[in-house]
């Protein structure tokens, strides 16, 4: 019988990095992040190189390269929207109450 290793001491996060990490505008970037992640993904479904997409979402290779190593500064939340329905995507926005009243809303990405 193999005895349990205890763990460090951790904190929980808060399922978003960017905010744990202190970092301004946090939900934007985790947002960007979801968006980038389903980028790459229809990306790799096509089998698309980085030329072939950025040709398709009307940007320069080595922006869309730095966008997918994570420089989202380089684009906005609409441009990254747009870029989604170069791959024929549908973007839905849907707005609803928070939960938690006294809470400030969230802003999160459901992927069909």
């Amino acid at each position: 019988m193999t005895a349990k290793k205890k763990l460090p001491a951790h904190t929980k996060g808060s399922r978003n990095i960017f905010a744990d990490l202190g970092l301004p505008n946090a939900e934007e970037h985790q947002l960007k992040a979801a968006l980038v992640v389903q980028l790459k993904r229809l990306m790799a479904e096509r089998r698309l190189t980085q030329t072939a997409a950025a040709e398709l979402v009307d940007m320069k290779q080595p922006d869309l390269s730095k966008l997918l190593r994570g420089h989202f500064r380089l684009v906005s939340v609409e441009k990254l929207m747009r870029m989604l329905t170069a791959f024929d995507q549908d973007v839905e926005i849907r707005l609803k109450p928070h939960r938690k009243r006294g809470e400030a809303g969230r802003i999160t990405l459901v992927a069909a």
